[in-house]
């Protein structure tokens, strides 16, 4: 197992667990210098993108858990770059050392695929049906569980996504050090309190340290957290962390704009309402000149 654990890896309470308390002061965060100057182009620089992670370290090269994990100690005029730091705990610790298809800590146990899922959640859906006085054999609806099955399925595959397999080797070396914003990423997904939608537009800026990330790349990362059962504070808290894994920037920036029919169809009915969440790492929560440019470009038309 690598010393930086595969985000997909990971629940939201290890990801709190597994980052130190800078940027976030009721959570575990990333750890980063406080240096907001130029990055250094040594590839010795303490750090690597998730892909040089990958291929450099043995797969058996795991930390004691006692061991803090590594810090960048920013010199001269090295940008830090963030790290997400592991605290030492493994798959294995939480039983899952004999599950063969297991590589999702937030869907406990995976079938061989996705689809076999498909006939038990057909048959609780017929039970709803039932519950609300439906007749299920009745024409409009003798084929509605199987067809709500695979909506869900269809609702939730990012669980079926990691991040390695999204990125694809989409990391490249290039002499950058200026920001990088996509705005405007469409983004559904599904509110866990009462699994029903809620969407909007998320918005990506990062600083990057000599790697850049394929544009597409960061609406895909959207992709793969909001399409699971969320709550948008988490989605964007996520979305941030995966960026840091990918490209290791000095800074990452994230806003999220949601529409939540939870609080539209049903409770308090205010069809107008709209929640916004950030999550601001690195130079971006250091520095407001830099994070007042970001929010310029992502609120400019």
């Amino acid at each position: 197992m690598s010393f930086t654990r595969q985000l997909s890896e990971m629940s939201a309470s290890e990801l709190n667990d597994a980052i130190d308390d800078t940027n976030f002061p009721q959570a575990h965060i990333l750890s980063r210098g406080r240096n907001n100057s130029v990055c250094s182009t040594s590839s010795t620089s303490g750090t690597s993108s998730l892909a040089d992670r990958a291929q450099a370290q043995p797969e058996e090269s795991v930390p004691n858990p006692g061991t803090p994990a590594e810090e960048v100690v920013p010199t001269g005029n090295q940008r830090p770059r963030l790290i997400l730091k592991t605290n030492g705990s493994s798959p294995d610790s939480d039983g899952h050392e004999k599950c063969t298809f297991h590589h999702d800590l937030e869907l406990d146990h995976k079938p061989p695929t996705r689809e076999a899922l498909l006939p038990d959640m057909a048959r609780s859906y017929r039970l709803l049906l039932g519950g609300l006085g439906e007749n299920p054999d009745r024409q409009g609806l003798i084929k509605t569980p199987e067809r709500a099955a695979k909506a869900m399925l269809y609702f939730t595959k990012g669980y079926d996504q990691s991040l390695e397999d999204v990125l694809n080797g989409a990391v490249f070396d290039e002499d950058h050090d200026e920001m990088v914003v996509v705005k405007d990423i469409e983004m559904f997904s599904m509110c866990e309190h009462h699994l029903v939608p809620f969407y909007g537009k998320v918005s990506i800026g990062y600083l990057p340290c000599n790697k850049i990330l394929g544009l597409s790349k960061l609406a895909r990362i959207v992709e793969i957290f909001s399409r699971r059962l969320q709550v948008q504070e988490r989605l964007t808290k996520q979305i941030a962390v995966a960026v840091t894994q990918a490209v290791q920037p000095a800074g990452v920036a994230v806003v999220v704009e949601g529409v939540h029919m939870c609080m539209v169809m049903r409770g308090v009915q205010k069809i107008n309402s709209k929640t916004v969440t950030s999550t601001m790492l690195g130079v971006f929560r250091d520095d407001p000149k830099t994070r007042e440019e970001f929010l310029n470009l992502v609120n400019s038309k």
